[in-house]
């Protein structure tokens, strides 16, 4: 059995190879924030997936966001982590989030079928 590291099995826009390709739209995590804020004011981000089914034998079955904070001595900070039940909840979360320095916003999603999917978005905080 190969052993593989966790970070491999993820697939992103970018990186999606072979089969997954044909899944970036509806499988990449798509993250609403501003590009800049002022620190320590609180900004609205928004994750979302899709379209996607929602049944489930294939759903979207949690969603995890993150903060890497410029400067900071061990990144990743849990922003949140929301799990879904389908078909009764859709893969969208909104956070209001208080950041104190620059970096970059990473979402991370499970398909049942489809696997682990990465997104992310760079913010200056002023």
């Amino acid at each position: 059995m190969e052993m593989k590291d966790l970070g491999s099995l993820i697939n992103t826009y970018d990186t999606a190879a072979g089969e997954a390709v044909g899944k970036r739209e509806s499988h990449t995590p798509k993250i609403e924030a501003p590009a800049t804020a002022k620190a320590d004011e609180a900004v609205t981000v928004k994750v979302t997936v899709g379209p996607h089914p929602n049944t489930p034998e294939h759903s979207i079955r949690w969603l995890a966001v993150f903060f890497y904070e410029d400067g900071r001595a061990f990144n990743p900070v849990t922003l949140a982590k929301v799990s879904f039940n389908a078909p009764t909840t859709e893969p969208e979360i909104t956070l209001k989030v208080k950041l104190a320095r620059s970096g970059v916003i990473h979402a991370l999603e499970y398909c049942n079928l489809h696997g682990l999917w990465s997104g992310k978005k760079e913010i200056t905080v002023k």
